[in-house]
């Protein structure tokens, strides 16, 4: 393990300058200090500060997630985190950050610099700058929705998105629904890509034809709807699960825009169960994720890390809100066949291929 001494030594300066620029003292530039933090990241110096059981200094990394309003998905797993967070007197900082912000500050440097023994990330995706380095990082992190493998200090806490989908197609089928359509979230997003192999794999298992063109990405907005739900309505399809309520409030209304209603002429599920859930016209029937437990875990997660306990996938169960969305299947026929580009079959071969050998398996 590197010392402040073996950092000096290293760079031809004083344990006393290494020592000011590892606890942000200002006599020294910006430039030296930048220099000590990404001298001693090198060489493995993880600090005294970070090891001592009185340091309880945490941060919550969000990128393009709404935390701030009551309501919203970030802000109860803030909400959880910072409650059990608090019970333990450990500090929380509120850090959001862009791709630039990544692309400028090294994570495990901008971590030491800030005296940071943990970190809790939503709202990223595998493709964001801060991922490469966090598959080596030495700090505790754990991820919303996201793994990384092979690092012992990086973890995962998520809702079961298998199960979450599977209750979801069982409520649809006991109610007589066959011609399902699911229109998912972003696709180059772990959880998105998890919740469609769920949904193919669900549909299959009740023995339901699946046409990968009732299996679509779009985005985690309500907006999705307008682009994809004329198609399913045009293949004759009964019900529509969404990725998430935001998308589910577009499906309702944009079913509403094309003549159909909801539940009467066609049913919608959403993920995640918000507060909008239920005022909606009509109350969404929805996945319910227990987002305030969600942000607790994360803390547990984190601190048990912080004490040399190595978890990695960890997973919430979800369960089902039923309201006034889902109805008895009323059967339509196809008024025409439409493609759509952003199909599973177009927009994510690979995983629906695993799907396609996964079902010859069986």
């Amino acid at each position: 393990m590197a010392t402040i001494k073996d950092i000096a030594n290293k760079l031809g300066i004083s344990v006393s300058t290494v020592s000011k620029g590892l606890n942000g003292a200002k006599d020294i530039s910006a430039s030296l200090r930048q220099e000590v933090l990404e001298t001693a990241v090198e060489m493995g110096y993880t600090g005294r500060k970070t090891k001592r059981q009185s340091q309880k200094r945490l941060c919550i990394f969000i990128e393009n997630m709404d935390y701030e309003s009551t309501g919203t998905f970030g802000y109860d797993i803030v909400l959880g985190f910072r409650q059990a967070a608090y019970k333990e007197q450990f500090e929380v900082v509120i850090q959001p950050v862009s791709h630039e912000f990544q692309v400028s500050e090294n994570y495990d440097t901008y971590m030491l610099g800030n005296g940071f023994s943990g970190a809790f990330l939503l709202g990223f995706s595998l493709e964001d700058p801060w991922m490469e380095q966090i598959k080596s990082t030495a700090f505790s992190t754990v991820l919303l929705d996201n793994f990384i493998e092979k690092n012992p200090n990086v973890g995962y806490i998520g809702t079961d998105s298998e199960e979450g989908i599977a209750i979801a197609i069982e409520h649809l089928t006991k109610l007589g629904h066959e011609k399902i359509a699911f229109l998912d979230g972003s696709r180059g997003s772990m959880v998105s890509d998890l919740r469609m192999i769920a949904y193919l794999d669900s549909m299959s298992s009740h023995r339901l034809p699946v046409d990968p063109n009732l299996a679509v990405y779009g985005y985690f907005v309500a907006d999705a709807a307008h682009y994809h739900v004329p198609t399913f309505l045009d293949l004759g399809a009964t019900a529509i699960l969404c990725g998430n309520d935001l998308i589910a409030s577009g499906v309702i209304e944009e079913c509403k825009r094309s003549g159909y209603k909801v539940p009467e002429d066609i049913s919608v599920i959403g993920f995640d169960d918000l507060p909008l859930a239920q005022h909606l016209d009509p109350p969404l029937t929805t996945v319910k994720q227990d987002r305030i437990e969600i942000g607790k875990c994360g803390f547990y997660i984190l601190r048990a890390m912080n004490e040399h306990i190595s978890l990695s996938k960890n997973l919430l169960r979800p369960s089902l809100s039923v309201r006034s969305s889902t109805a008895i299947a009323k059967p339509r026929l196809a008024k025409r066949h439409s493609l759509d580009k952003d199909s599973v079959i177009s927009a994510n071969p690979e995983l629906y291929a695993q799907f396609q050998q996964h079902r010859q398996i069986r």
